[in-house]
């Protein structure tokens, strides 16, 4: 296999584990060459932790694939045209497609999902619809090149299918032996079918004070799409 270059663009106030969930699994890929990018190159906290000696965003040329993560700056990161503009421009020539959580967001701010079926994280579904786009509750859902994954551990899962359309069902099964992926959670709470009602209650309470304004973000991003 020729060098598989992977890309993932980070942004102020993303979520790690969308970020190093997927870089763990594609970090087994034979012969693949990682970049984590920002524009300018910059530093990037998320969640307490700062990836830093970033490459420019602007300045990578191509990749094989493109990862976007999600995370509360999804907000922003939407309606930063620069950082959209880089996100679609490396989308273009990738072979594939990928976000994890409101990554997708992301990438419909881009364009690239208007009349694709998407994922995202269960509490923010309604946030896709202002794009055209056709909301999936699974845990990742593939639309031609595209692979979008649900909240945050399912980057995992979204990994390890890409692995195995790139090198085979059995060298992504190999991966996941490998780091030992097996959940086993000590509690089925993990998606709001499950969760007891007082705790998804409580979760949907502490949201609501960014649910306005994430969804007016969704809808000026939409408003910016060229017409199709």
């Amino acid at each position: 296999m020729p060098d598989f270059t992977v890309v993932f663009p980070l942004y102020p106030g993303v979520t790690q584990l969308d970020f190093t969930g997927p870089h763990q699994v594609f970090s087994r890929l034979p012969d693949v060459n990682l970049i984590a990018a920002s524009l300018g190159g910059q530093d990037i906290e998320a969640d307490g932790l700062v990836f830093a000696s970033l490459a420019d965003l602007a300045k990578v040329e191509r990749c094989d694939l493109i990862c976007v993560p999600g995370g509360l700056g999804a907000t922003e990161a939407m309606l930063d045209a620069a950082f959209v503009r880089e996100v679609r421009r490396l989308a273009a020539g990738a072979r594939y497609v990928t976000s994890v959580c409101t990554g997708s967001l992301i990438l419909a701010a881009a364009g690239l999902l208007a009349g694709k079926r998407a994922a995202t994280h269960w509490a923010w579904r309604d946030l896709l619809e202002p794009f055209g786009v056709v909301v999936d509750e699974a845990r990742v859902v593939r639309d031609g090149n595209t692979f979008t994954g649900g909240g945050v551990t399912a980057g995992i899962d979204l990994a390890l299918t890409v692995a195995a359309e790139i090198a085979g069902q059995a060298y992504a099964q190999g991966v996941q032996l490998g780091i030992e992926y097996a959940p086993a959670p000590p509690f089925d709470a993990g998606r709001p079918e499950t969760a007891p009602p007082d705790v998804v209650e409580r979760f949907r309470r502490r949201m609501e004070p960014m649910a306005k304004a994430r969804m007016n973000a969704a809808e000026e991003a939409a408003r910016r799409l060229p017409p199709a």
